[in-house]
């Protein structure tokens, strides 16, 4: 008894180990992803449910998202293994560097990505019909960076589609502003997304990659603007037509602020700034958040 015992107590080390290693895959410490999804999710609820979207709902998303993120960094890993190899900034993954094996990092985007499954069956079954779709959009996303040269459009398309989820599992249907909504996350996924591809611009030519960045060329900037403004266009679009209050507008504002210090930081094209220019899209979806928050329970 005592031999079996001090054999679990050996192991216990290796698989913390091991489950450091998987926290690596799924970027546990890199949680931005989990915001930029997390944001357009809430923003949705808030404006399904009037600023009170049912709790168990609440926790089902918030939680959905998590694992969804997770699921689609693993998944990523798999499809850009050999690309990751050929990166300084990504050759140390978990999944490049040989840490864990293919069949693992398969095995941890499945886990997670059935979790979220369970989840997703505690709710109505319009929802559990769109989730399909959001399964079969973040599975193939790490793959359009082969064919053609818009893969942003099609991570727009993967994070925006907790938008029309959280309607359909909040009132069952899907209004004229839950695509809007949809649209608007869209866009704004192009406009940050292109600024992260501005990062590996140069990694990228080399290794055969498409993006937006590169699609672009020297008018990169002007099109994450062009971007940017059909993302605002867009909330605005939707703020008049539910019509929401003036603080509800404010939020905007800083939102645009935001988006104009973006511009500010790209407009020397170094990949640090570019990134920094990224990261801050997480204050944008805050405060779009946040002016909505304040519509329905400051007034």
């Amino acid at each position: 008894m005592k031999a079996e015992q001090t054999k679990i107590v050996d192991k216990l080390p290796q698989a913390g180990a091991r489950l450091a290693l998987y926290a690596q895959l799924i970027r546990f410490e890199k949680p931005i992803g989990f915001y930029l999804l997390l944001w357009p999710t809430l923003w949705a609820l808030a404006v399904s449910a009037d600023g009170a979207p049912d709790g168990w709902i609440l926790f089902v998303f918030v939680v959905g998202v998590f694992l969804m993120r997770s699921a689609g960094c693993a998944i990523n890993d798999y499809a850009d293994r050999d690309f990751d190899l050929k990166v300084s900034r990504t050759r140390e993954r978990p999944l490049t560097s040989g840490k864990i094996s293919t069949r693992e990092a398969l095995m941890v985007f499945a886990l997670l990505a059935l979790l979220s499954f369970l989840l997703v069956l505690s709710l109505n079954r319009f929802t559990i019909m769109l989730s399909f779709v959001g399964i079969v959009l973040a599975a193939s996303y790490p793959y359009m960076k082969r064919f053609h040269y818009l893969p942003q459009v099609h991570l727009g398309a993967a994070f925006g589609w907790a938008v029309p989820m959280a309607f359909a599992a909040q009132t069952g249907s899907l209004p004229k502003q839950a695509w809007l909504l949809y649209v608007a996350t869209l866009l704004w996924a192009v406009a940050y997304d292109t600024m992260y591809s501005m990062v590996d611009r140069e990694d990228d030519l080399k290794l055969g990659i498409k993006s937006t960045a590169i699609l672009f060329g020297e008018y990169d900037r002007l099109m994450v603007g062009v971007f940017q403004l059909m993302f605002m266009i867009a909330l605005i679009l939707i703020g008049l037509d539910l019509g929401l209050s003036g603080i509800y507008f404010v939020g905007l504002g800083v939102a645009a602020l935001l988006l104009g210090f973006q511009q500010f930081l790209i407009a020397d094209r170094a990949p640090a700034h570019c990134f920094i220019a990224f990261l801050n899209n997480h204050w944008v979806g805050a405060a779009v958040f946040a002016g909505l928050i304040a519509h329905y329970y400051l007034l």
